[in-house]
């Protein structure tokens, strides 16, 4: 092979790194088909029409030594052109020929995709051929069609099977397909379950406990591609089962129960915002890449550019499915008319009325008789504004009711956007339009903006207002742009006439405070999340913080005579900033030193890195730049990083929040600053009190004294920063505290004094839930009776709290722990935590007050679940008398501490996700299995007497975050998939009658039905199970399972591995094939299936460690425990799945691994599959690949 490289120069032209045989073979083949090519070019005058003009080759008549041009062309006859001709149609033959043959044609293949600019070159080439060559059309034996089609991509050279194993039925099943396509209609197995991670994933984003630091649109990209890919659908399917899942997201959450949780709204953005987003990604993604690949062809522009459509058509395809599931397009009442507009929109267009601007208010009297609208109509029109789809969709085929009546003319509209974009003022109506009707387009959003960096004092506030209003919550199609903008209003920029010395935020304050408190509602602070925001949202608050916490608590006067204060826009932008990370977690973890719970990492320090990594990164890669051409041009973001140490005070008070947490209070010294306001917030909290001259201030070493000091005002030493003020408050809580647990201060005085306090600074309640929830966890407090004189009394509906529980979890079988436990002992809580809900409890249910409730709610759960039993449930019936339409809420979320205090819980309600979802749990629980039986219809009083049972999967969702020691949930779920494998096996036809029906006429038919549909199965709970190892722990918990738990797993022998029986067999190769599924799966989710995300930058490490680890028990280096069976299937189904699914990971494996695991295949009989691994491992691996197509003959 060395002197054919030496004489054809194969290595120079082909650029060969090494003469390696394999490498040498494939340039020779190569070559020969090239050379043929170009002298079948030449002989019909058609080199001339290339971009070169000429051929590396030696194909003119004049290059050869056989005869001088002149004595050429004198002695060519007749006979000899016609020779010539045919001589021409061979050659072209011949090339079919090398393009059909088994081993040629795949040794050409390796060329295709490791020499792409020389196989770009050939092709054009080919094109050309094909189209103008004279002798191809007057051939017998090929046409330019199967030429082209030889050469195609969609043409599948390299097989991706695995061949037989030890059942033949079994395999007709693999090698059909099955490991990417078996999609049967059994029990929780349904077509639609093929997409149970993105229910899955859709119902918890929705948990408002966890702000999400990354976009869920970008998360369900992702997502969507991975399914597709393992699923082996078609992109109508794929698209078609996002919308089901998130059409059945609304569909739980239409009827919940009430509570300070994200709901409709936030369901309405992950439909109609996110998933349209992630469609529009997947799209895009598309079609920015095929006309790129074009560019070097222009003989095959046309064919070429009508695939880039592909995406986009089956999105339209979806659509019009989509029709046909008319009980999940039934729209809640709160969007219900909307849905109507969109209706009366498209009947207007096909009747050649036209609505001036979507966003205008079409009057219910000129709305068309029976337009209905349902969801489709709103999924439809969001597609539409996004330019995903056009107004050809109002005509499809019963899109809307043919029969409706229109009316004659244009319908009226009230003042609205059309009216700003005219130049219209901003007068008290308009705006309140505007505030109530979302605007329709981002030019509009971007008028706004303009006139709240450009207007009047008075303008500026009114736009403010616009933003934070309709088009926030209910503005789909520009949601993303709208909270960009207002997190740019954030940080406004200097006045050019600015001059004074302090900031020059302090002079926004007004404007600043509405947009504060305009997106603090539950459901905008998860919008911000769902849109990945968060971090940028962060990064504009802290400079907030930190200015208007440093200057004295001044005060202005509003247009409307209110009084603003710096404390107030303060307290509104320190509590939205501590909304963004989990500051209110139980301290348990530092103390104890459990494992923290996944998403603990999230502090301002985490979220200021993730937003420089944003900002530095942005439009590096392809998809931040396709995002670009969709943002706003008005919007501009520095680059430039930001660190906790441009903001001192909010970094020492952090500091003092962690210190407070990890050990006990010390550092007070008498006479300094801090003493002094401590002395007088505690005069201010207990002023009431007749006490003597005794003083509750602390002493140095952190301990008080007895009671309060006489009546001196001490009202001037608060008028001090907000920042000075946090910094004395955990003194005024220890001292407190103190004086209540030695009975120098009653419970009540104690709770009134709290509130006084939260009053004076709401920023206080931070420290408040900080200090208590370190207290609570330490432990060295007596306990409170709640028995209704000191504190308040849950007795009088303890009981019914206690049989509510009981039947929220009847469906997982968990075992609900006595609320009575001990006797008629009276309910009981650690003494900071009574004071705590005491606290809570004072507040009234309005909207003044909801924004510092969801502050201190989530902390008030997270500290009670940590506590002994039945603490959560007590606080969930103080909670329930004072918010009686938050019962049900209440409730459930006490029910969730069942699983905190029990791995045995987790672990069997686990086993409950999986048994409902494959359809093996009890029938009167649930026989069907699938989404339904796993995520129900939510929570709430859906029946009358109260809760429902909540389906398994909901409560997980609810529950995983609290889970502390997430590193055994691997292993649990792991233990799960197997176990259902065995179940799954076992529920088939026994063995003996597999037997006799395969000797039937449509026995292999039965057979292959039988085993197709248990795999189906299996796919299933591999899903399922991938899925929650994923939401459980992210990607760090993925690399622990492929980089431990699995070898572990391999490494170890199971009984069961060795009880036989009847399906023993079967059992081994369905659980070596579920661990495949379930690996690559786990893969897909945390790192995709290509290069498109920031993760996937881990997985080299990863997978390179997983398959070094196959290679050497291939090679003998390991001793494995487990079936051999199982380890075989395992290894050819993961094999199968990453040439099938995930080609982009191949080549990021290590050569030499690739050439050991091919080798260990070989051994195994499965050369094609060694083979199609080997052909996706790039250049460095196309040697061996071809010498094993020589070797096999495959």
């Amino acid at each position: 092979m060395k002197s054919v490289d030496d004489v054809l120069q194969l290595s120079k032209i082909f650029g060969l790194p090494v003469c390696e045989p394999g490498l040498v073979l494939v340039g020779f083949v190569f070559s020969v088909v090239w050379q043929l090519l170009n002298a079948s070019l030449d002989d019909e005058g058609l080199l001339e029409l290339t971009p070169e003009k000429k051929s590396i080759w030696l194909t003119v008549s004049q290059d050869m030594e056989i005869d001088t041009p002149d004595s050429f062309l004198e002695k060519r006859t007749e006979n000899q052109e016609r020779l010539c001709k045919v001589n021409t149609t061979m050659a072209i033959e011949i090339i079919g020929e090398f393009l059909q043959d088994k081993v040629t044609s795949r040794i050409l293949y390796l060329a295709r995709r490791n020499m792409p600019l020389h196989w770009g070159s050939f092709i054009q080439r080919l094109r050309l051929l094909a189209v103008k060559s004279v002798a191809l059309q007057n051939s017998k034996h090929i046409t330019s069609e199967v030429l082209l089609q030889l050469t195609s991509d969609t043409r599948r050279v390299l097989s991706r099977k695995c061949k037989t194993i030890s059942q033949q039925e079994f395999h007709a099943v693999i090698s059909s397909g099955s490991l990417m396509s078996s999609t049967g209609q059994f029990h929780g197995a349904t077509r639609s379950a093929l997409w149970l991670p993105i229910d899955l994933f859709l119902e918890d984003a929705m948990d408002g406990s966890q702000v999400a630091a990354t976009s869920a649109a970008d998360v369900l990209t992702g997502l969507v591609k991975a399914l597709q890919a393992v699923n082996g659908t078609t992109w109508c399917d794929a698209f078609l089962g996002l919308w089901i899942a998130a059409l059945r997201l609304v569909q739980r959450e239409r009827d919940s129960s009430e509570g300070p949780v994200p709901r409709l709204d936030t369901c309405f953005c992950m439909l109609l915002s996110i998933t349209t987003l992630a469609v529009a990604n997947i799209i895009e993604e598309e079609e920015s890449v095929l006309p790129d690949e074009n560019k070097s062809d222009p003989t095959n522009q046309a064919k070429e550019l009508q695939a880039t459509g592909m995406c986009r058509k089956n999105l339209v395809s979806s659509l019009q499915m989509l029709g046909d599931y008319d009980g999940l397009l039934t729209p809640p009442q709160s969007v219900r008319s909307v849905a109507n507009q969109a209706a009366a929109k498209a009947i207007m267009f096909i009747s050649g009325l036209k609505v001036v601007n979507d966003s205008e208010c079409i009057s219910m009297n000129d709305m068309p008789m029976n337009c209905s609208g349902n969801m489709r109509h709103l999924i439809v029109e969001a597609c539409i504004a996004r330019n995903l789809l056009d107004t050809s969709a109002y005509l499809w085929p019963g899109y809307v009711n043919a029969c409706s009546n229109v009316p004659r003319s244009l319908p009226s509209q009230v003042p609205g956007w059309s009216s700003l974009m005219k130049g219209s003022p901003l007068t008290a109506s308009l705006t309140s339009a505007l505030v109530s009707t979302p605007a329709s387009s981002v030019v509009e959003i971007e008028k706004i903006y303009e006139i709240a960096i450009n207007g009047s004092n008075a303008e500026k506030i009114s736009a403010a207002t616009i933003l934070c209003g309709a088009s926030l919550v209910r503005g789909w199609s520009i949601q993303e742009h709208t909270i960009l903008f207002i997190v740019r209003l954030l940080s406004p920029p200097v006045p050019a006439d600015y001059s004074g010395t302090d900031s020059h935020l302090i002079g926004f304050a007004p404007f600043l405070n509405v947009l504060l408190v305009g997106i603090s509602p539950v459901d905008c602070v998860q919008i911000f999340s769902l849109h990945g925001s968060a971090p940028l949202l962060a990064a504009a608050l802290m400079p907030i913080c930190e200015v208007f916490g440093s200057n004295p608590n001044v005060s202005w006067t509003l247009p409307t005579g209110e009084e603003l204060s710096c404390h107030a826009v303060f307290t509104n932008a320190f509590t939205l900033l501590l909304r963004l990370w989990r500051f209110d977690h139980p301290p348990l973890e530092h103390v104890m030193g459990d494992v923290p719970p996944v998403g603990s990492q999230l502090s301002p320090d985490y979220l200021l890195l993730v937003r420089n990594n944003q900002l530095a990164s942005f439009g590096k890669l392809p998809k931040d730049r396709l995002k670009g051409k969709r943002l706003s041009r008005n919007l501009n973001f520095s680059p430039e990083p930001i660190f906790m140490d441009s903001f001192p005070n909010l970094k020492c008070w952090y500091q003092q929040h962690q210190e407070c947490i990890a050990s006990t209070l010390s550092g007070l010294v008498q006479g300094t600053t801090v003493h002094q306001i401590v002395d007088a917030l505690l005069h201010m909290m207990f002023r009431k009190m007749n006490r003597g001259s005794q003083s509750l201030t602390p002493t140095s070493s952190g301990s008080s004294n007895s009671s309060v000091s006489g009546t001196e005002d001490f009202s001037s030493r608060l008028k001090v920063p907000a920042w000075d003020i946090l910094e004395a408050t955990p003194f005024v809580l220890d001292a407190a505290l103190a004086a209540c647990g030695h009975g120098k201060l009653s419970p009540r005085e104690f709770a009134t004094g709290l509130k006084d306090l939260a009053d004076f600074l709401p920023a206080t309640l931070a420290t408040i839930v900080s200090y208590f929830s370190a207290e609570v966890t330490r432990g060295i407090w007596k306990s409170a009776f709640m028995n209704g004189t000191d504190w308040p009394s849950p007795a009088a509906n303890l009981s019914s709290v206690e049989q509510q529980i009981k039947k929220i979890i009847a469906a997982t079988g968990v075992d609900v722990p006595s609320l009575a436990a001990g006797g008629n002992s009276p309910a009981m809580l650690p003494l900071p935590l009574a004071a705590l809900v005491s606290l809570t409890i004072t507040y009234k249910l309005e909207k003044a007050s909801e924004r510092f409730l969801v502050l201190i709610g989530p902390a008030l759960n997270s500290l009670a679940e940590g506590c002994p039993w039945p603490c959560m449930p007590i606080i969930a019936s103080l909670w329930a008398q004072k918010a009686k339409r938050w019962s049900d809420f209440l409730v459930f979320s006490a029910s969730r501490t069942v699983f905190h205090h029990s791995s045995d819980a987790v672990v069997q309600l686990l086993r409950s996700c999986f048994t409902s979802t494959l359809g093996l749990s009890p029938v009167h629980i649930c026989s069907n299995g699938g989404v339904s039986a796993l995520l129900g219809h939510g929570f709430g009083s859906h029946f009358s007497g109260g809760m429902s049972p909540v389906a398994p999967g909901i409560l997980y969702l609810r529950v995983h975050r609290s889970i502390r020691d997430i590193m055994f949930m691997t292993e649990e779920i792991l233990s799960l998939l197997m176990t259902s494998v065995r179940d799954i096996a076992s529920s088939g036809p026994p063995q003996e009658k597999l037997e006799k029906l395969k000797k039937t006429k449509y026995g292999m038919r039965y057979g292959q039905v039988s085993l197709a549909s248990s795999m189906t199965r299996v796919k299933l709970a591999a899903s399922l199970g991938a899925t929650l190892v994923w939401i459980s722990g992210g990607s760090s918990l993925v690399q622990s399972l492929i980089k431990e738990t699995l070898p572990s797993w391999f490494l170890s022998v199971h009984a069961s591995d060795h009880e036989g029986g009847e399906y023993g067999a079967a059992i081994s190769m369905l659980g070596g094939y579920a661990l495949a599924y379930f690996a690559v799966l786990c893969g897909t989710f945390a790192w995709g299936i290509d290069t498109a995300s920031a993760a996937s930058k881990r997985r080299p490490k990863v997978l390179g460690a997983h398959l070094e680890f196959l290679a050497s028990a291939l090679d003998g280096k390991i001793s494995l425990g487990c079936d051999s069976a199982t380890w075989r299937a395992y290894v050819t189904g993961f094999v199968s799945l990453m040439v099938s699914c995930t080609q982009a990971w191949v080549l990021e494996v290590d050569v030499d691994v690739l050439k050991r695991m091919s080798k260990g295949l070989k051994q195994w009989n499965e050369e094609e599959l060694a083979l199609a691994l080997l052909g996706l491992g790039g250049f460095g691996a196309m040697g061996a690949a071809a010498e094993l197509i020589i070797e096999s003959g495959v």
